[in-house]
């Protein structure tokens, strides 16, 4: 029986042209995040075979596919993969391989996986692991961030619900499938990755509120592109021209377009100040920054003073709809609408990400009448 990606509440991305003879990264110990990171730097020499990875072989069990086996194999490193980067390594573990449909391998298959140049994959033998159980590729597949968009909560509060304490201590998806987006469009090197997340923690502890929300504002103003601009606003949370505004406010008044000339990090900085000017983080050590707050700083600092969740906030001009009331530019914007709207627009990007890319029809390992080649 062949089963759908669909089925498992997956999409996955169209095939861009594979580059030749890519390496995953040298080997080394896992660091967290930014240490795995660190050794994908593209370019990098893979370091000397060791002992223990000479083995790189993987028996097929049933439910496995080689696009979830390479997860698999950089899941057990602490390693984030975008959908892109594992379609690739798939289709090159299929050629080294001579396999010659990359979407069809079968149980009891050898399947070679030394280019990732990672660790052999543990796993439990195939008797004791019935399908879609913990540990297998097809439940890590199921479970994979960006097939589960974040939920517009019900009812909403003053503050997020999840915030930044011991935030390298937390898992913050929002904000890893959206720096996974921007490396896959181009937007932030993958050797900068580590450094990027890292400075996002460190703003979000300073500032006390959640990382995942500074990834659903981010996404609304800019798509999280330090390389976006509308004319007069700029980069990742669009600093805007003129007295008194974004630029001015981090000293690029005389020339804000500057801005877009710079990286992801440098910006950050330029948010950093931003925050400090506009007094996010004061008040009581313990008080934690909501969504409304954290996007009312970027979109118009004086209406904050405005503490009423469904009153209309004093903001120039129409904005974006998914900020207004009811998604209707004839309508207010509300603290509500605001949090409603930053919700919903980040499900719909990220899941839209996936959702819209070709879709190949891969075929999930079988044991009825299956036969490795």
């Amino acid at each position: 029986m062949n089963l759908s990606p669909s089925s498992l509440g997956l999409a996955t991305p169209s095939l861009p042209a594979l580059p030749g003879g890519s390496a995953a990264g040298a080997l080394a110990k896992p660091g967290g995040f930014a240490g795995v990171w660190a050794r994908a730097i593209p370019g990098a020499q893979p370091s000397p075979p060791t002992p223990d990875s000479q083995t790189h072989t993987v028996e097929v069990q049933q439910g496995d596919t080689l696009i979830g086996l390479v997860k698999a194999h950089y899941r057990q490193q602490g390693l984030p993969i975008g959908e892109g980067q594992a379609y690739r390594l798939a289709h090159q573990v299929a050629a080294d391989n001579g396999i010659a449909n990359p979407d069809l391998i079968v149980p009891g298959q050898q399947v070679d996986f030394a280019r990732l140049q990672l660790p052999a994959l543990a796993r439990t033998p195939a008797d004791n692991v019935p399908w879609g159980t913990p540990g297998s590729t097809a439940q890590a597949l199921a479970s994979r961030t960006w097939a589960t968009p974040t939920p517009v909560p019900a009812q909403l509060r003053a503050q997020s619900g999840a915030f930044a304490l011991n935030a390298n201590d937390q898992d913050h998806p929002v904000l890893d499938s959206t720096l996974a987006r921007a490396v896959d469009k181009g937007y932030v090197p993958a050797s900068d990755l580590p450094a990027v997340r890292n400075r996002v923690l460190a703003l979000a502890d300073r500032y006390r509120f959640a990382p995942d929300d500074f990834a659903r504002l981010t996404l609304m103003e800019s798509g999280m592109n330090p390389q976006a601009s509308n004319g007069s606003c700029h980069g990742i949370i669009q600093f805007c021209d003129g007295p008194g505004r974004g630029a001015a406010a981090v000293g690029m008044r005389n020339n804000p377009r500057a801005i877009l000339g710079m990286g992801m990090l440098q910006q950050l900085d330029l948010v950093d100040r931003y925050f400090a000017h506009n007094g996010l983080g004061q008040g009581h050590p313990a008080a934690k920054l909501g969504l409304d707050d954290l996007y009312l700083t970027v979109l118009t600092p004086a209406a904050r003073s405005e503490q009423r969740r469904h009153v209309a906030l004093d903001i120039a001009g129409p904005q974006a709809s998914y900020l207004h009331v009811d998604r209707d530019r004839q309508k207010p914007i509300t603290r509500d609408s605001i949090v409603q709207g930053l919700y919903a627009y980040t499900n719909q990007l990220l899941q839209t990400a996936t959702s819209t890319a070709r879709k190949p029809q891969q075929q999930y390992a079988q044991n009825a009448g299956s036969t490795a080649p």
